[in-house]
């Protein structure tokens, strides 16, 4: 069970444009009805469509960027998100904001500040600070803390524990 992330901004804009151009029709349409001048006027339309050809400019770049457009909206909906769980098997995931966090958790030992994990599908990444003159075997410490969490939860394809140390400076 993966989930994907929602295409929101996608959908936002095509909602946005949809809401745009039904509020002109929607309004122009009262005003029809209310025997006003509409804001946009159905017979200004139709007047210069009528006159306009296919061969013309400004249909083919139309043409263009409507085509254009559906392409990135098509490739936006079939190109999948990004994996917003890790699978622990065929019917159940963690959610890789949790995962991360109890990592985050488990890389705090003894003599870390501080600790930073990025979750990727194949490796998890820690990236602790301290303030240790000497941080001999700390790196191996956090290793082993993370990887132990990592088993904790049995994901299906544990991922590769990458650690890097950084030593903060002190001001004197």
């Amino acid at each position: 069970m993966t989930r994907r992330s929602r295409r929101a901004l996608t959908a936002t804009a095509v909602a946005l444009v949809l809401l745009a151009v039904l509020a002109v029709v929607a309004v122009s349409a009262v005003q029809l009805a209310l025997g006003e001048t509409p804001l946009l006027s159905y017979q200004a339309v139709v007047d210069r469509l009528h006159g306009t050809t296919w061969s013309a400019r400004e249909v083919v770049v139309a043409g263009g960027v409507v085509a254009a457009l559906g392409l990135l909206l098509f490739l936006a909906a079939v190109v999948p998100g990004r994996a917003r769980t890790a699978a622990l098997d065929e019917r159940t995931a963690v959610s890789l904001r949790g995962l991360r966090n109890a990592l985050k958790l488990a890389a705090c030992v003894d003599g870390v500040e501080s600790a930073a994990v990025k979750v990727r599908r194949k490796r998890v990444r820690a990236v602790v600070r301290t303030r240790r003159s000497v941080a001999d075997g700390l790196g191996d410490a956090v290793r082993t803390a993370v990887e132990n969490r990592v088993g904790e939860f049995a994901l299906a394809r544990p991922p590769q524990v990458v650690v890097r140390v950084k030593e903060l400076r002190s001001t004197p």
